[in-house]
């Protein structure tokens, strides 16, 4: 059998199994012959723990594979075919704090949108570099497939300032899919919706199953209550019935966040007055599942991992993987340059999208200009989203205020400024980019 490595950054994570899972259903046509888990020295008990499930969900599997678990990232990455990144600089403590800190001033406390995001981008792309340049040393024809949030301005940072070849990939779109495919009752791989936006920004303008156009059918069930996608992480508030018939396009649950910002607002601030942000759910959810993890008797993905966000982003990590491996050319919904995909966006802009995925890697499916009811929402985004990568590069303090005050969530110059102060004042020692 021909030796496939691939190596799993942050493997001490409560979604390894997933992965492992993936790997194990398509072994026949991705034939992993060793995964390694690396995680850092404080991640080291629970790496032990996530591994020894890992070796008995390969074992009980009856497949040629062989997991390996190291600190020792050289060791890990030499002669790597993929690297999946999972990794959480801070960890959930960190998040917590992303959460809470804007809610002080009335603004969205979330991981991804909004100053969230901005925080977890500054603490988190100066790492996944640091990675790069080593991969350039250990493995320099690798792919480097990334799930870590936010993973549409990580994969930017790594676009333009790496030469290791990458992908983002999110579980966002494949919601998607399937609550359409729910809603028709057939399977996930008889839909297709074309995909335009950003990261945690997306809508799908075009839904087809089994090949006839359900668009309009669609967006009519969604103004029924009927097959709107509802992240695990995201509050259960629905848009107005005519909002949905006047935008007439599928947006992902994230959007909420920006049409509903007040409701959400509120939402987030009733989660905080409990003692229970999304955050610290996650907490909640990953000691509860590493408990399950230690069970020796516990030989596959428990039914429980379901309840964190993401939890199926194995079947895109793993398919996409398999269709860069096996040179498929299939449609995948990724991370990727903008290349002209539309011109209302720079050609460098990452941007989230459908994309033919062969062995040289992704190439998105133009769709032309965007729509005036979501172009100006995503042009602002995105504008942000680059702000973000440059104060992350820079440790300027200036660019950094600049990329929280040009977010759309983020209500004044002044309110930006706070919540600026508060984060660099929480998060130092996570960013040696700064200085106080």
């Amino acid at each position: 059998m021909e030796r496939l490595k691939v190596v799993t950054v942050g493997g001490g994570s409560s979604y390894t199994p997933e992965l492992i899972d993936g790997f194990i259903r398509r072994h026949q046509e991705l034939p992993v012959s060793e995964y390694w888990l690396v995680d850092i020295d404080a991640g080291k008990e629970k790496l032990e723990i996530v591994g020894a499930l890992a070796q008995r969900m390969v074992k009980k599997a009856g497949i040629k594979m062989t997991v390996h678990l190291t600190t020792h990232l050289d060791e890990a990455l030499a002669g790597a075919d993929f690297v999946t990144t999972q990794i959480r600089v801070g960890q959930l403590a960190a998040r917590i704090q992303d959460e809470k800190i804007p809610l002080r001033y009335g603004v969205l406390g979330q991981e991804t949108t909004g100053p969230g995001g901005f925080m977890k981008a500054q603490r988190t792309i100066p790492v996944l570099l640091a990675l790069c340049r080593k991969m350039e040393e250990h493995c320099p024809d690798a792919w480097l497939i990334n799930f870590t949030n936010p993973a549409g301005i990580v994969t930017e940072a790594l676009s333009r300032y790496s030469p290791i070849k990458s992908l983002g990939i999110c579980s966002g779109a494949n919601s998607m899919l399937r609550d359409i495919a729910h809603a028709y009752g057939v399977e996930r791989d008889e839909v297709y919706a074309r995909i335009m936006g950003l990261n945690h920004l997306i809508f799908a303008d075009r839904i087809a199953v089994n090949g006839h156009d359900m668009t309009d059918d669609f967006i009519e069930k969604l103004a029924q209550g009927v097959g709107s996608n509802q992240l695990k992480n995201i509050p259960d508030i629905g848009l107005p019935a005519e909002f949905i018939r006047a935008l007439k396009l599928y947006p992902l649950s994230y959007l909420k966040y920006f049409y509903l910002n007040r409701e959400t607002v509120e939402h987030e601030c009733q989660t905080l007055a409990q003692g229970m942000t999304r955050g610290e759910q996650s907490l909640m959810i990953e000691k509860s599942l590493f408990e399950l993890y230690r069970d020796p008797g516990l030989c596959e993905k428990p039914a429980a991992l379901s309840a964190r966000g993401g939890a199926l982003y194995s079947d895109t990590a793993c398919s996409i993987i398999s269709s860069i491996y096996n040179n498929k050319c299939e449609i995948h919904v990724v991370n990727v340059p903008n290349q002209g995909t539309t011109p209302d966006l720079s050609d460098t802009a990452v941007i989230e999208t459908n994309a033919m995925i062969d062995a040289s890697g992704a190439h998105p499916l133009a769709y032309g200009r965007l729509p005036a009811s979501i172009k100006g929402l995503i042009q602002s985004v995105k504008a942000f989203e680059e702000l973000t990568v440059e104060a992350a590069m820079t440790g300027d303090k200036s660019t950094a205020l600049l990329a929280l005050a040009s977010h759309p969530l983020v209500p004044s110059v002044a309110v930006a400024e706070q919540i600026l102060h508060d984060y660099l004042a929480a998060n130092w020692n996570y960013l040696p980019q700064y200085t106080r």
